[in-house]
């Protein structure tokens, strides 16, 4: 079997040794969605951006230029009540096990500790480990941020991108869980394209020895999550167009989205009293007086911070155009395969746009290029908030700027829709039995002779053939003390140490008008099934194993 080499991850341009004639394996799938037959079964591929807002891509009412993903979206399907868990390192262990992140000891629960140092349990096993026995490899390519090694989890390649400080360097990153060495004379990298030249080399050495195979690609983004750094040429690009500043911005998405029906919803107002969710006064000293705290009303601010949060907004807009580009390449490998149209590709993020202000890592030079290596940059509540328009609240809260996500889903062979918009509440637990029954199999009840615990998700098939409504009992959330849970089109939600507010999705996504006194007798019965899921997640934890990851007996 042939190798790919460490250094040529490094730099960048990554070349796969003596690469064969591709090989183009293609199965025409009936006109509906339906699990695979044998023979038949179609790749797939999830991308995953990293703290990008719900309204980031031109497809979901951003103005930045997003065309292939606009393009996989006129020819596939856009989930408008997508979500995830507010938080990077759950959100994947969600979206890899279909458990939430309680279940597998990746997040935090009340008086049990647990997060993102938790290892998962035994039985707790990853999408490729399922995957493989029905002839699938896997691959990886970007951020892990799940606990134990990627190739321990079933991936057959890996670049880990462990650098989350520096988008210029490979320091610090992984190929096939093993050290990376930077090149002296390093020059010309950037995380992005890194990601995914790793994941076309995967493809490529797939097409010349497995062509007869089907394959997983999971891409996982770094961008745009801080620190802001592109390109400077992308960043050029985005000069001076936000200088009207986030109200403004708000106002223009909100307008796009309801052109494009992927709203039914009042527009959130700003709330100028919530700022980032941690507070490190260094920070504010180190980035000067143009960074800003609270989401006060654009034209508030002096000429300087508007200056200096624009451009921070052009950098992230930035990061999430080269995102798209990167995307572009990834797609067009797939044509060059002859996999494209049996590919099921996947877009979504793992949380909403953040308004985290922090310097860490190498620093912040105010002084060099911003966007540069030598800066860090975080977008900060105000332009935040425009991100997740039309939502209130942003990463780390389970409000609806927290959770929620932009999902695309294209396969031409498995999806005869095209541009349609699918209504349907969904989360991350999803995927994993979506995926499951395309490729014809599914997830064992049981392991080592016991019995798995239930799995709270469901699978998508059935909304890609039309826009209805996966039934389930409900969808969950907990994140540091912000806690939520919807049922149908009622949902009901509380900041860490706030009374529970109660919101109806089918208008009020925008969670401008609180039911909770009107609606007492809601307010208790979802606040007890959120009560019980809770302790039934807390039983399962104490039971399994210690939410610090060191083993213990029942």
């Amino acid at each position: 079997m042939m190798t790919i080499r460490q250094s040529a991850f490094c730099a960048g341009v990554m070349f796969v040794a003596m690469l064969a004639l591709f090989v183009a394996v293609c199965h025409p799938q009936p006109a509906h969605a339906a699990a695979a037959a044998p023979g038949k079964r179609p790749n797939v591929v999830f991308i995953l951006a990293d703290d990008m807002g719900y309204s980031d891509l031109g497809c979901y009412g951003g103005e930045i230029e997003t065309p292939n993903l606009d393009a996989l979206a006129a020819d596939g399907l856009r989930f408008t009540q997508f979500y995830n868990t507010a938080r990077c390192w759950p959100s994947r262990a969600a979206l890899m096990t279909g458990y939430y992140a309680q279940q597998v000891h990746r997040d935090g629960l009340p008086g049990l500790g647990g997060g993102g140092g938790g290892r998962r349990q035994e039985w707790a096993r990853l999408l490729p480990d399922f995957l493989a026995p029905l002839g699938y490899r896997s691959y990886h390519s970007g951020k892990w941020h799940i606990d134990g090694k990627v190739l321990d989890a079933g991936f057959d390649h890996s670049l880990d991108v462990r650098n989350h400080g520096d988008n210029f360097t490979c320091k610090g990153n992984l190929v096939d869980d093993k050290p990376v060495t930077p090149p002296a004379d390093e020059s010309g990298y950037y995380s992005t394209t890194a990601i995914v030249q790793h994941a076309i080399d995967c493809l490529k050495d797939h097409a010349a020895h497995y062509a007869g195979r089907p394959f997983f690609s999971y891409v996982a983004f770094v961008a745009p999550h801080f620190p802001l750094q592109a390109p400077q040429d992308d960043i050029a690009r985005y000069a001076g167009k936000y200088d009207a500043g986030w109200d403004v911005m708000r106002e223009r998405r909100f307008a796009r989205q309801k052109e494009l029906g992927v709203v039914n919803t009042t527009l959130s107002k700003l709330e100028p009293d919530v700022g980032p969710p941690y507070y490190f006064a260094d920070a504010f000293e180190k980035l000067g007086p143009g960074e800003v705290r609270y989401p006060v009303p654009w034209d508030q601010l002096t000429d300087e911070q508007k200056k200096f949060q624009s451009t921070k907004m052009s950098i992230h807009a930035a990061m999430v155009y080269r995102i798209d580009q990167e995307v572009g390449r990834l797609v067009a490998q797939l044509k060059a395969m002859g996999q494209f149209d049996n590919t099921l590709i996947f877009f979504a993020s793992d949380n909403g746009a953040s308004a985290e202000i922090m310097v860490r890592a190498g620093g912040h030079d105010p002084s060099a290029p911003p966007g540069s290596a030598k800066t860090f940059l975080c977008l900060g509540p105000g332009f935040s908030s425009a991100c997740n328009t039309p939502h209130r609240r942003h990463k780390t809260w389970v409000h609806e700027g927290g959770i929620s996500t932009p999902l695309i889903v294209h396969w031409p062979a498995g999806i005869k829709a095209h541009g349609e918009l699918r209504h349907t509440p969904g989360h991350f637990v999803d995927i994993m039995p979506t995926v499951l029954e395309v490729a014809g199999g599914e997830k064992p009840k049981r392991w080592k002779g016991e019995a798995l615990p239930p799995a709270p998700g469901h699978s998508l098939v059935a909304a890609f053939a039309d826009d209805v409504t996966i039934a389930r009992d409900h969808l969950w959330w907990l994140h540091e003390g912000n806690r939520a849970i919807r049922v149908g089109d009622w949902k009901l939600v509380a900041a860490k140490g706030d009374p529970w507010e109660l919101y109806d999705m089918t208008c009020d996504r925008a969670e401008s008008h609180n039911l909770a006194a009107q609606k007492p007798e809601l307010v208790e019965r979802l606040a007890a099934e959120w009560d019980a899921q809770t302790k039934q997640i807390s039983e399962l934890a104490k039971q399994t194993a210690d939410l610090g990851g060191r083993a213990k007996k029942k």
